[in-house]
């Protein structure tokens, strides 16, 4: 197992469900209700994964690289794309299923959760199988599938600063606890 991998794979799920949501009657607003259920609890699902696994350790093995100004950005804009996507999730909510604007705002979450997967396919995840092993990817990759498993229900969604995120990962690596996030501490302002 990969850590690289199983994002993909979160990723082509996610593509999955978005295309289904395209495909189904408008009038079956039921199916539809289900389907976007199940997405937005996936959407924060992962995004929460990531954000507890995956950045603290791309910060960690970029600072070690002497890279630090590169994932820290990357970092940055991962956490503020994660926020961008949860607005639109809650964007969703605020319709009723099957209609135009429903329809519009799912189009809005699909292109903020798009355009963020293709960022983090062609920089993120590229640069941590360039500075991470397979062993440590694999590691992490366990981490990452409990996490997912543990909290297949779903989290509460938190949006997160994206400075005040990038600064408490850098104070656990300074102190030697690394990935130690509470996701409380990391509300946006």
């Amino acid at each position: 197992m990969d850590i690289t991998e199983l994002i993909l794979d979160d990723h082509r799920e996610q593509r999955r469900l978005f295309a289904m949501l395209e495909q189904i009657d408008r009038s079956q607003t039921a199916v539809l209700s289900a389907i976007w259920d199940r997405l937005a609890a996936f959407l924060e699902l992962h995004a929460q994964a990531e954000e507890e696994i995956f950045y603290p350790v791309l910060l960690q093995v970029g600072i070690a690289a002497r890279r630090a100004s590169g994932v820290k950005d990357e970092t940055l804009d991962a956490i503020h794309d994660h926020n961008e996507i949860r607005d639109a999730v809650a964007e969703v909510g605020r319709h009723q299923v099957g209609t135009d604007d429903w329809y519009a705002a799912v189009a809005a979450a699909n292109l903020a959760n798009s355009d963020h997967m293709a960022e983090e396919e062609r920089e993120g995840l590229t640069d941590f199988r360039r500075l991470a092993g397979l062993s440590r990817r694999h590691e992490l990759a366990v981490d990452f599938a409990a996490y997912e498993a543990r909290n297949y229900a779903g989290v509460k969604s938190v949006d997160k600063d994206p400075d005040e995120y990038v600064r408490t990962v850098e104070k656990g690596l300074r102190t030697g606890v690394p990935g130690s996030l509470s996701v409380g501490s990391l509300k946006k302002s």
